[in-house]
């Protein structure tokens, strides 16, 4: 078997706003897996690294990577416990290759055509006018639940306008939740808790930042808004540390980034942590290209969840990859008749 790797610079459309700031583009890296004998069937799959957020994101990311392909050349494993992002692209490009090189990592009735996945509809940060029009895009292409990013502009602008998307849509008729990453502060959080919680908000995403488990312990045990562990998640290993995370903090869900948590067979064991806790999950991407994303959607399909999932963010790219999705509302599915131009692969820059 060989492997190959090739780092891709994926080009946002419009400037992503988030608490931790504003990104123009953001680096991945595909990988390529084949037989010598056959090279023409390759699996292919993205070690979807995201600088900032991943642990593994530093100098010795492309070392790590050159040890996996190395290893691959002679049938050695290679440990990559804490590489998240380069288990989840491995897993990716293995599933693949064995299905023949056809980009079907999980063989179902959604890679058949036959069912679609219900998504949330992302909204990123920006000005007031621009977050008001991103929302009623959104409503208006008729997502019944919406995810806001906040935490950036001022609080009460945002709380303004939560509050006009409720004069507009109950609870009933719109689901929103909101993912803060870690802006809010131990000063401000209960009060912007209660006031989330009065406006009839699904839930919050990662309130406070990442490592302070006793507050957001406090915080989950206290809080009139369900609260959704996302960051806390990254770095996590092992069946028994993630068991000892959730049953001290107790949070209401979990948000789930393959790529961030121990690939596919990581974010199988965080569900299975969570649901013997009766805790709630879904999985949301971690801003891959379509190739992550097409992996991603296809594992979600077969975890037969009807809450709605956070996988759309296939259109964020100008230089994103033409592969089956579709996006009809707030459904994502998958052609299985459309032909992949498989040369949009071949000719990009593969190190092998």
């Amino acid at each position: 078997m060989r492997l190959a790797i090739c780092p891709y610079m994926l080009k946002f459309k419009q400037p992503a706003g988030t608490s931790r700031g504003i990104m123009l583009e953001k680096p991945t890296y595909l990988l390529k897996l084949w037989d010598e004998r056959m090279p023409e069937v390759f699996g292919l799959g993205e070690a979807a690294v995201f600088p900032g957020l991943s642990p593994e994101a530093d100098y010795r990311y492309e070392y790590k990577l050159m040890e996996l392909l190395a290893n691959v050349a002679i049938g050695r494993p290679t440990d990559l416990s804490h590489h998240s992002s380069i288990q989840f692209g491995f897993e990716q490009a293995l599933r693949d290759f064995a299905s023949g090189g056809r980009h079907i990592y999980f063989p179902s009735p959604f890679t058949a055509g036959e069912e679609t996945i219900t998504i949330n509809g992302l909204v990123w940060m920006g000005s007031y006018e621009e977050m008001k029009r991103r929302v009623e895009e959104k409503v208006k292409a008729g997502f019944k639940c919406i995810k806001l990013k906040i935490g950036a502009i001022d609080w009460d602008k945002e709380l303004s306008l939560i509050s006009a998307l409720r004069k507009d849509y109950s609870p009933e008729q719109l689901t929103i939740r909101v993912d803060a990453n870690g802006a809010f502060s131990m000063e401000n959080v209960f009060l912007r808790l209660k006031q989330l919680a009065d406006l009839g908000v699904h839930s919050i995403e990662q309130p406070i930042p990442q490592g302070f488990p006793d507050l957001m312990r406090f915080i989950c045990e206290t809080s009139p808004l369900p609260i959704a562990l996302d960051e806390e998640l990254i770095g996590i290993s092992g069946l028994e540390k993630k068991k000892e995370l959730l049953n001290f903090i107790k949070p209401s869900y979990i948000i789930l980034k393959p790529a961030l948590c121990g690939g596919f067979s990581g974010a199988e064991e965080w569900i299975s942590v969570a649901e013997d806790s009766g805790i709630g999950w879904w999985i949301t991407s971690a801003l891959e290209s379509n190739v992550g994303l097409d992996a991603l959607a296809q594992f979600t399909s077969t975890l037969h969840t009807d809450i709605p999932q956070g996988l759309g963010t296939g259109g964020l790219y100008t230089n994103n990859f033409n592969l089956p999705l579709t996006l009809t509302g707030e459904k994502l599915g998958y052609d299985p008749t459309m032909q992949i131009d498989q040369s949009q692969f071949l000719n990009l820059d593969w190190k092998a």
